[in-house]
Parts: structure tokens; C-alpha cells; sequence
């Protein structure tokens, strides 16, 4: 089973773990360098490494961790941000440039699918977007307008392919679905036998960039390279793209039913939040993969419960036998509803980014690797401007704002407290934790179902905000960018790089 980034395994992750080819050669400069082994980082890999770049990717865990590993796989041009959105934000041509970039991505994984033999289960499907009333429905005018405006092959549907009464509906044709780490496991295996490296549980901890070389220090010595790309979600550390992407959590269930009335397409209410649905079949068995309830990250208090609403919003509809599984993931949503794909904003002339993709990852991973691999070998790309980081614009006192944040204070360093203490005052049951405040000093306990107390400090090690507990994936989280750590402070998701100060415990019969 596949290490995740929270307690829950997704349908996906329920599978043996990558193992890398063993390599003979021990290299410590590479033309590439990727941080991050999800869809982005294995697809730019992939496709860099076959252009003749001597590739590596650096993966903080194993392949899949992350987000890639807790997604429901939708690979769509009918993108949550409508294109009545981003023709507001941007342009008519601009948009029909992100529909264009999301056929090609398409297309790019269906070519892969077929040429490299990826059994993934991928099949091409129609997308429904339905209104379940006149206000909703209004706005579905709208948005079927503008799909049609950016050359999207859509229709109004008398039907959907499941079973919610609906106002009416459009349909959207050419969209897809697979199981996502069998995909990118075979992207990854063919990397390294084209000679890409891959190191597993291998986190990048720092890149700086001189003279045109970057260099990138890890817990196995340093590596040099003349590019790198984070692909790791969101990049690390302190930059302007942390202040111009929210992060979000969603939640997601595999469901059998008691009957066969597993929908073939893919689709999506307009209810906020909204919920989407599909069907994937994985060694023989078919599941019902429906999602909701999305909400701000560390700003729901009982996350458990966004798995129940979920559950019953189902059951409401569909004959459930059995929920299999149950998982929840993180996205970002960009500020003006576009990723940023390109250049690190802060003056890296070698350093690329892609995060901000919303609830589109399948869709935007792959567009992304295909600017970057472009940018990379300075070849000419109808996108490059369209998604570059470039187009934010700078903020007054953001230097000195990362010089005030980025310095954390190790305030427990030298001290304990009392387990029993802190056990009385907290008063929590196995599986819950809070911030709380004791003897002057703020701390954040969680007791796992052992009974065990754990205690850290609440400074996210990124800006200092203060995590709360995510009760369903046993996780402290951060509501300001989005970092993630687990019960004892270590490090799940970035932008964060540096573990939660552990919080010293002890019985007073320790001291004595």
C-alpha cells in the first residue's frame, strides 16, 4: 500500500509502492532536476529526459504521495473555473487558448495511453454540467455560450448519466478518465529506461542559483543542475505565489452498489459546494467515485462530517451497498482562476514553477509539462504567456515582509511540560487534537488512538499562522498556504520545508 499524505488511502493508492530501477552511476549534475513525483513532475521528466536532457526527480516521499495520489481523476476541457470566468479575467482568445491546451493535454495522455501500452483504465467520456434550478440554470445559458464561443464540441443533453433530477443539462464531448498512478508509474518506469534517475524519500531542502547553476541541497549531499522544476503542488519556502493561491480541501468516496447503474460519463452539479461523479473499474471491480464538499484548507473544524454530508448526499441518489473508500485532497485555486506555469517570480532565470490548478490537476499537470519542457529547450509556445507567474504583479514591502516571516523562533527549545497536566486540560478522545494554552505558552495536542499524547508547536514553520487539527486525516493543516504536518510535527505538504518544533512531554515522576 502507498504511504499518503493523510490517514485515509485512496482507490488509487491501495497498490504497491514504485520501486525505482537500481542505477550503477552516482551523478551529482543533471540538466533537470525535478522536485516532486506527482503527474507534473514524472510527465516534465518524461518528456525533457526524451528530448535528450539527463533528468532527476526528487521525490520528498514516493511517487503518487500526494495529490496526484488523492485526486478523482477527471481529465476535462470543462474546467471548474468556467469559461465565462476566464473570458471576464482575460480574453475571448485567451480562452479559447486554455481550451486548446487542454485538447492538446488530452490528447497527449490518450497518445501515451496507446503508444507506451499504459493499462489504466483510460477511456474517453462526455462531461455533463447540470442545474438543478432557474437560478443555476440561468447561469448554465451562460456558461454554454461561452463553451461554445472557445470551440468546445458541446450540446444541451436531455439526459444525464446519473440519476438526480436536473433543470437542464449540457454535455461536452471528448473528455476522459483513468487511474492515475498506473499512468504515471508507466511514465516513470519508461523515464528511467530512457536514463532518467529517480530518488524516493528524498526532499529537496533548499535551491539557490549562481552563475547560471543551480544547486540543491538534500539529506544526501548536494546536486547541481542547470534548471529545476517544482513540481511539488505549490512551490516551498516564501514566494509571491503563496499570496496568490488558496488552498482548499476535497472530499472524495469509492462506492459500490447494489445494482449496475454506475454512470459511464462524467458529471458535475452547480451546487457550492458542488459535487462531481464518475466510475472507474480497477482489476475487475467497478466503483461509483463521487466528490464534494470542498472548503477552505484548516477552516472546517470537523472534517469527519464533510465525509458524512458526502456520504448522505449520495445515498440520497444512488442504491449504496458499501462506501470501500474514503479520502480527501488538497488543491489551489489561483486568484484570477488561471495556473501559473513558468518562471519562479523572484528573479530565477533557472528555477520553474506550476501550482494553482484548481480542481483541473489531471488536466493542468500535463499542460504544464508541456510549457515547461518547451521553455526549458527554449522552443516557442502558444501558452508560455498565457499561464506565466510573470503576470502577477509585484507587492509593495514583499521583501521585507519574507525577511519579518520567514525566521521562525524555536520557543519550547529547553523546556517540558507535564503530560498528565496537559492530558486533564485537553480532555480529548483518541483521534482528536486542539490548540491550547497552558502555563503562558500556546501548544498543539493531538492523542492518537493509542491514548498517546503528542504536542508541537502551532507556528506553521512557513509564516508563523497557527495550524489547526484536521480530525479525518489525523493532520495539523494550515489555513493561511496551505502546509500540512502530521501528529508529530514532520512534514506532509508544502510550502512549508522545515518539521513543527516538537513540544517536549514528560511525567513529574521523570524528574524527581
Amino acid at each position: 500500500m502507498i504511504r499518503r499524505d493523510g490517514a485515509y488511502v485512496s482507490l488509487w493508492q491501495d497498490m504497491p509502492g514504485y520501486i525505482p530501477e537500481p542505477v550503477s552511476e552516482n551523478s551529482r549534475h543533471y540538466d533537470v532536476v525535478i522536485a516532486g513525483g506527482g503527474i507534473t513532475g514524472i510527465t516534465a521528466g518524461y518528456l525533457l529526459q526524451m528530448s535528450g536532457k539527463k533528468c532527476l526527480i526528487l521525490e520528498a516521499y514516493t511517487l503518487g504521495f500526494g495529490t496526484t495520489g488523492g485526486t478523482t481523476a477527471h481529465i476535462n476541457t470543462l474546467l471548474d473555473t468556467p469559461y465565462t470566468t476566464i473570458i471576464k479575467n482575460f480574453s475571448v482568445n485567451d480562452a479559447r487558448l486554455v481550451a486548446s491546451a487542454a485538447r492538446e493535454a488530452i490528447e497527449f495522455i490518450k497518445s501515451n495511453v496507446q503508444e507506451l501500452k499504459i493499462d489504466c483504465g483510460f477511456e474517453e467520456v462526455p462531461a455533463f454540467l447540470f442545474a438543478e434550478d432557474k437560478k443555476q440554470a440561468e447561469e448554465l445559458d451562460d456558461i454554454y455560450k461561452a463553451c461554445d464561443q472557445v470551440g468546445l464540441n458541446v450540446r444541451f443533453a436531455a439526459d444525464l448519466p446519473v440519476p438526480i433530477p436536473f433543470k437542464k443539462a449540457i454535455a461536452v464531448g471528448s473528455q476522459a478518465k483513468f487511474n492515475p498512478l498506473h499512468y504515471i508509474y508507466a511514465l516513470a518506469r519508461q523515464f528511467e529506461k530512457s536514463g532518467g534517475r529517480i530518488l524516493q524519500n528524498l526532499p529537496l531542502k533548499d535551491a539557490t542559483e549562481k552563475d547560471n547553476i543551480v544547486s540543491l541541497q538534500t539529506d544526501k549531499g548536494e546536486f547541481t543542475c542547470s534548471s529545476l522544476i517544482y513540481a511539488t503542488h505549490i512551490p516551498p519556502g516564501v514566494n509571491i505565489l503563496h499570496l496568490r493561491c488558496a488552498p482548499w480541501r476535497s472530499y472524495a468516496m469509492a462506492i459500490k452498489l447494489t445494482d449496475d447503474s454506475y454512470p459511464e460519463g462524467l458529471a458535475y452539479d452547480m451546487q457550492d459546494p458542488y459535487h462531481y461523479y464518475r466510475s472507474q473499474t480497477i482489476a475487475g471491480e467497478t466503483y461509483l467515485i463521487a466528490g464534494g464538499e470542498d472548503h477552505k484548507t484548516a477552516h472546517e473544524e470537523n472534517t469527519e462530517q464533510c465525509f458524512r454530508n458526502l456520504e448522505n448526499h449520495v445515498r440520497k441518489y444512488f442504491p449504496v451497498q458499501e462506501v470501500v473508500y474514503q479520502w480527501s485532497s488538497q488543491y489551489f485555486e489561483p486568484v484570477d482562476g488561471l495556473p501559473y506555469i513558468g518562471k519562479l517570480p523572484g528573479g530565477s532565470e533557472n528555477i520553474y514553477v506550476a501550482t494553482g490548478y484548481g480542481g483541473n490537476g489531471m488536466t493542468y499537470s500535463t499542460i504544464a509539462a508541456a510549457i515547461l519542457k518547451d521553455m526549458i529547450l527554449h522552443h516557442e509556445s502558444l501558452y508560455k504567456d498565457l499561464f506565466s507567474p510573470s503576470r502577477i504583479k509585484p507587492l509593495a514591502g514583499f521583501t521585507d515582509f519574507i525577511e519579518h516571516n520567514a525566521d521562525v523562533v524555536k520557543q519550547f527549545v529547553g523546556k517540558w511540560f507535564d503530560v498528565k497536566d496537559l492530558d486533564v486540560l485537553a480532555g480529548l478522545a483518541p483521534g482528536e487534537g486542539k490548540v491550547v494554552k497552558y502555563d503562558s505558552q500556546v501548544i498543539a495536542l493531538s492523542k492518537d488512538s493509542e491514548g498517546q499524547l503528542h504536542a508541537v508547536s502551532p507556528a506553521c514553520t512557513h509564516l508563523k499562522c497557527s495550524v489547526a487539527w484536521n480530525l479525518a486525516e489525523q493532520t495539523w493543516d494550515c489555513p493561511c498556504h496551505g502546509s500540512r504536518f502530521d501528529p508529530d510535527g514532520k512534514v506532509l505538504t508544502g510550502p512549508a520545508t522545515r518539521d513543527l518544533e516538537i513540544v517536549e512531554l514528560k511525567t513529574m515522576s521523570e524528574q524527581t
